[in-house]
């Protein structure tokens, strides 16, 4: 059996257009590692089967896809190790599926070039090819045209998942975006982002970029008032990240949270940290 850690991320910008032909948003994004992570274990098995997660679909998506291309049948067992909360922006199910398809196709008589499984992912999902990359990202387009960018990482992240907010898709959250006209101005705002993230040196110019365009939370100013230098939802939510120079400071705003709901202090994975998926093997 083979296993990888599967990090959350958060989205330290996220602006976002009008749909497309194909109906998906055109969005431009920053996308950062942090170092909550599920674990994702794959052996060879009889069949496809995922444990660990009751309510996994994208995984078995994943795997599925993989076997189509690669011309062989889907025999792998998955067991999936949940640390990453769920539905809350931080991207769990996408890194799920991005771990399992590079256990899968390490596998594989004839692996996918990184290309071709890079192509894979972007039909599952908009933040799974991000997951095979290494390092911060630029995400373009619907989100999964790349581009790496050097950003700084020494500053402590605290995660707040609000138990008053319930999110009942992202599509949904996308509709009512859709229904207030929200991508108005989107070319101003993609400027100002572009501007702005050029202009990042330490981490307190991380402060700049402009707010997630899809949710905003009141926990965002509970955390700046705790100290946070920049403070916003990641992704579709409810997920409300808040950053801070200061570990102690971090760990103060996370305890003094624990009102809201469900709190914890991460970190940011350095570039120099991501390489790439590294497997390793356990058991037998």
């Amino acid at each position: 059996m083979k296993r990888l850690t599967a990090n959350a991320k958060i989205n330290l910008a996220l602006v976002v257009g009008s749909p497309g032909d194909g109906g998906k948003h055109e969005v431009v994004t920053v996308l950062q590692r942090i170092s909550l992570a599920d674990t994702v274990a794959l052996s060879v098995g009889d069949r496809l089967s995922v444990s660990g997660f009751a309510d996994d679909t994208i995984v078995t998506e994943a795997l599925r896809a993989l076997a189509a291309v690669a011309g062989v049948e889907p025999c792998w067992e998955v067991e999936i190790e949940k640390a990453i909360p769920v539905a809350a922006g931080l991207g769990g199910g996408s890194s799920d599926a991005a771990a399992a398809l590079v256990l899968a196709n390490d596998l594989l008589p004839e692996p996918l070039t990184p290309v071709r499984l890079g192509g894979l992912a972007a039909t599952l999902g908009a933040d799974v090819p991000f997951f095979l990359r290494s390092g911060s990202q630029l995400g373009t387009a619907d989100g999964t045209v790349l581009a790496p960018v050097d950003l700084p990482a020494d500053y402590s992240v605290v995660l707040v998942v609000p138990s008053s907010t319930v999110k009942t898709s992202t599509g949904d959250v996308y509709r009512d975006f859709d229904v207030r006209n929200g991508a108005e101005g989107f070319a101003e705002r993609r400027d100002a982002l572009l501007t702005a993230l050029a202009a990042v040196r330490r981490p307190q110019d991380l402060a700049a970029l402009p707010p997630n365009d899809l949710a905003s939370s009141p926990v965002s100013g509970r955390l700046r008032e705790a100290g946070a230098f920049r403070a916003d939802v990641s992704g579709a939510g409810p997920c409300v990240y808040g950053l801070f120079v200061d570990r102690e400071r971090a760990e103060a705003a996370a305890h003094a949270l624990r009102d809201e709901g469900p709190t914890c202090v991460v970190t940011p994975v350095r570039q120099a940290d991501a390489t790439g998926p590294t497997v390793s093997t356990v058991g037998a």
